[in-house]
Order: structure tokens, then C-alpha cells, then sequence
């Protein structure tokens, strides 16, 4: 392993509204969870803790992913892609991912004449 002379804070690119996104994955099956939003306090906070922290964009405020449902994310790496404006968390995941209680959020497949099918599996 390489280790780089930079810190994160140099390498993340924050959008205009000083968010981030960041893909959740799956440790132990490499499926993708979920997409959400990071601000520079979620991202302190999920490193610090290992617990994920997300920015809620509806509410205006952290999002502790399960702190309601005891759905957790808990953090098992951190990685960032080559243009430092994504985020890929690998987690461990309690319960479903999404809000509607399905494992993951990527559920709708796309089939023919632009109709979407629902994935039982997913």
C-alpha cells in the first residue's frame, strides 16, 4: 500500500452547497445500499465514530442512518474516487437499507418502452 502525503480534507470536493455524494456498499456481498449526501460534519463525524452520518438534504440537519428505524450503517472502509467528489462506504448493514423496508434502494429495473419492473430480489 501507498500511502499519500495529502490529507483528506485537501482531496475532497464538496459541491457548491458543500455536499458530497456517497455510495453505500455492501461489505460482505459488494451490493450497492444506497446514495446519499455528506456535508464536512457527517464525513468528520462517520470517521470518528464508525457509525455513518449522513446530511439530510429534506430535513436540513445530520441523518445518523437507522437512529429512528435501527437500520445502522456501520463503517467498515472509506474510500474516495479518483476526482475527490465521491465518497464509497463499505458497511455493515442492520436491517433494510431503504426507507420502504427493501434491502437495498436500487430496486426498479428499467425493461423495455422506458417501463420499470420491481426486483423481488432486490
Amino acid at each position: 500500500m501507498i500511502e499519500e502525503s495529502t490529507n483528506l480534507n485537501e482531496v475532497l470536493h464538496f459541491n457548491a452547497d458543500g455536499l458530497i455524494p456517497a455510495i453505500a456498499q455492501e461489505a460482505e456481498t459488494g451490493t450497492v445500499l444506497m446514495m446519499a449526501w455528506m456535508n464536512a460534519e457527517a464525513v468528520a463525524e462517520t470517521l470518528a465514530t464508525g457509525r455513518i452520518c449522513y446530511w439530510s438534504r429534506s430535513r436540513a440537519k445530520l441523518w445518523r442512518k437507522g437512529e429512528t428505524s435501527g437500520h445502522e450503517q456501520h463503517l467498515v472502509d472509506f474510500r474516495i474516487d479518483c476526482d475527490g467528489d465521491t465518497i464509497l462506504l463499505t458497511v455493515t448493514q442492520k436491517g433494510p437499507a431503504c426507507h420502504t423496508g427493501r434491502p437495498n434502494c436500487f430496486y426498479r429495473r428499467h425493461v423495455a418502452d422506458g417501463r420499470l419492473v420491481i426486483d423481488q430480489d432486490a
